[in-house]
């Protein structure tokens, strides 16, 4: 079925495990002013199969005539069998042509965990392979650190490194606080955040962009906006946080020199995890492990390093694929260039979709 009433996608997405934020209508609403068309396709499997769908973003790029269709972290399901990926492959092919015109290729990265429970020994893949769906570039990050929030505070403080815990509590000890903030302080949140990327080579959006984030999920409570500030208010670190359901991810983060050397940014990260936990949230994705750097800071929270089995595209048309990966090559190359990132360098902190 091709699912339009987004109350009932939401239900959806948040009761699938794992279910994204990407996966939401916020996140499709966040990309329309980008040019990007959301279609929800679902299909159930007969028997104990379960259902399988994804909110699938359609992209014409100019002059090309066919557009480019990506489903971020998705799709999610409520079953991952055979039968499943085979009947929501069939629903691909049937509809979205028939909803978005041509398309040369479907790419999905699913959040499911390389030989986890729902991939045991790759048989996740090989069933993906078996529909039709072959491995391709990444577009998100594939790995990632998420913390499991449900046992008590001390035993989650108790899994920071002993350096990690010193510098939470220097940073306390100095009189950094943790806040939370309204949309009003998205500026600070974006000078922060550019001064970053500055800082480590990678690239971000305009300040605009993080605006229709928070725009988009704040409404219904799934955005939070942090700062670690000094004792006069001025911020030394912030993050960006969305919800999905239980879980709680944090694509978009940054800190001041003058945060590193306070270690704001380490009181930061923990506030945000103990009160994620204390939010009801079961899971806290650190979204990433982009440089050796962000994964040793990373690290020292605890929590469990896990690869994903990546990105899939699904071919609906040879030469539009072919014709699709040989300008994205040029407009990536553009972009790093604009942004004076060299070919070794991170086009995203934190990956989240940019």
């Amino acid at each position: 079925m091709t699912v339009a009433d987004p109350t009932s996608w939401d239900a959806f997405v948040e009761a699938s495990d794992p279910g994204s934020y990407l996966q939401l209508p916020a996140w499709a609403s966040v990309k329309a002013v980008n040019g990007w068309t959301a279609h929800r396709i679902s299909a159930e499997a007969g028997g104990p199969g379960g259902t399988i769908g994804a909110q699938i973003l359609v992209r014409r790029p100019r002059p090309m005539p066919w557009g480019f269709a990506y489903a971020p972290r998705g799709p999610v399901a409520s079953g991952w069998t055979p039968d499943a990926i085979g009947a929501f492959t069939a629903a691909i092919r049937e509809r979205l042509p028939a909803a978005a015109g041509r398309i040369s290729h479907v790419r999905i990265d699913p959040e499911i965990e390389a030989d986890g429970l729902l991939d045991p020994d790759g048989a996740l893949r090989r069933a993906l392979q078996d529909s039709g769906w072959r491995p391709a570039a990444p577009i998100q990050p594939n790995a990632t650190r998420v913390i499991d929030l449900h046992g008590d505070e001390d035993a989650l403080y108790g899994d920071l490194r002993k350096k990690w815990r010193q510098y939470v509590n220097k940073a306390r000890t100095s009189g950094i606080t943790v806040v939370d903030a309204d949309g009003d302080r998205l500026g600070e949140f974006y000078r922060i955040y550019r001064e970053t990327a500055d800082r480590a080579g990678f690239l971000i959006r305009a300040e605009s962009a993080y605006r229709d984030v928070w725009e988009a999920f704040a409404p219904s409570g799934r955005a939070r906006l942090l700062f670690a500030q000094t004792p006069d208010g001025e911020p030394q670190a912030t993050l960006l946080l969305v919800r999905s359901g239980p879980r709680v991810v944090e694509p978009y983060g940054g800190m001041t020199a003058a945060g590193g050397d306070s270690r704001a940014n380490y009181l930061l990260k923990w506030e945000a995890i103990r009160s994620s936990r204390e939010a009801g949230a079961t899971s806290y994705d650190l979204w990433g492990l982009a440089t050796g750097g962000i994964a040793h800071f990373k690290t020292g929270f605890g929590g469990r390093e896990v690869q994903y089995i990546g990105a899939w595209d699904l071919v609906l048309s040879p030469l539009g694929r072919q014709a699709y990966e040989s300008a994205q090559r040029v407009r990536v190359g553009w972009s790093r260039r604009r942004g004076g990132v060299g070919v070794g360098g991170s086009a995203a902190a934190y990956g989240a979709a940019d």
